[in-house]
């Protein structure tokens, strides 16, 4: 029997990237992959290439920053599947200033509020679930930004990662007993549609040596199909080579400035 043969997989950000990829890989394995992001047509794309593929998939619509609904997609899991075996917070945000000089407070909120606000109430909308039935596995996808910032992620970014992985470890402390698994993965730099939005978008080149989004898939998988007796707590995905990015940096820096601060000469 597939090792999540039954079991329901809750994938957030599952219309692109690592958690298009992830749920492919879940529903191979036998989940029903629940996939939420914020485009029906595309996730209905992603859940026929599950179908094609011999899995189960449910595509839902949904902004995981508004709590009306997460609360109306657990429901729905709850009305057609039953309860969430599985929760991975993969969906992610940057703002698009990342020097703290310049960014905007929106901009600060917006990307606190996916990276991290989203995840906090995706998890507690999950954990009676688990909870209840002694049993439960929850995986967010962070970034090494949490531990070491720069601006390539922005000020904004890197602490919302930090709050998400600090927030796990506390699930991980506070609930390990009642058989919940709380596991943060930490993400090196990864060629996912993200990258499109840096100050300098890297080149393809620069892209064929980075973590993939299937690498990080894999990953994910390994530590939601062990025994549950087994917790992997925390995954550093990180890719082998090191690339040059003070370049990147200096123009990160600049990225938002108004007018009269210019670069120094």
């Amino acid at each position: 029997m597939p090792p999540s043969a039954g079991r329901i997989a809750l994938i957030t950000g599952a219309g692109s990237g690592m958690g298009l990829e992830t749920a492919r890989l879940l529903a191979r394995d036998g989940a029903t992959a629940v996939l939420i992001g914020r485009r029906q047509r595309v996730l209905d794309t992603v859940a026929a290439t599950i179908r094609a593929e011999g899995g189960t998939a449910l595509p839902l619509a949904a902004d995981v920053t508004r709590a009306e609904d997460v609360t109306r997609v657990v429901e729905q899991v709850h009305a057609e599947l039953g309860p969430i075996d599985i929760l991975v917070n993969n969906a992610g945000s940057a703002s698009s200033v990342l020097n703290p000089q310049w960014l905007p407070h929106d901009e600060w909120r917006q990307v606190l509020e996916v990276n991290l606000t989203a995840v906090f109430q995706l998890t507690q909308a999950v954990l009676p679930d688990m909870l209840g039935r002694g049993t439960g596995t929850i995986v967010t996808v962070s970034s090494l930004a949490a531990v070491n910032p720069n601006l390539l992620g922005g000020a904004a970014y890197g602490a919302a990662k930090a709050g998400a992985r600090n927030f796990m470890t506390f699930l991980h402390n506070t609930f390990r007993d009642q058989g919940l698994r709380a596991i943060t993965v930490l993400p090196g730099e990864a060629d996912t549609p993200i990258l499109d939005n840096r100050a300098r978008p890297p080149e393809p080149e620069e892209r064929a040596t980075m973590v993939r989004p299937e690498d990080v898939a894999e990953a994910i998988r390994l530590a939601v199909t062990l025994p549950q007796r087994v917790v992997l707590q925390e995954i550093v995905v990180a890719p082998t080579r090191q690339r040059d990015t003070s370049g990147d940096l200096e123009i990160s820096r600049w990225a938002g400035a108004p007018a009269d601060a210019a670069p120094p000469a």
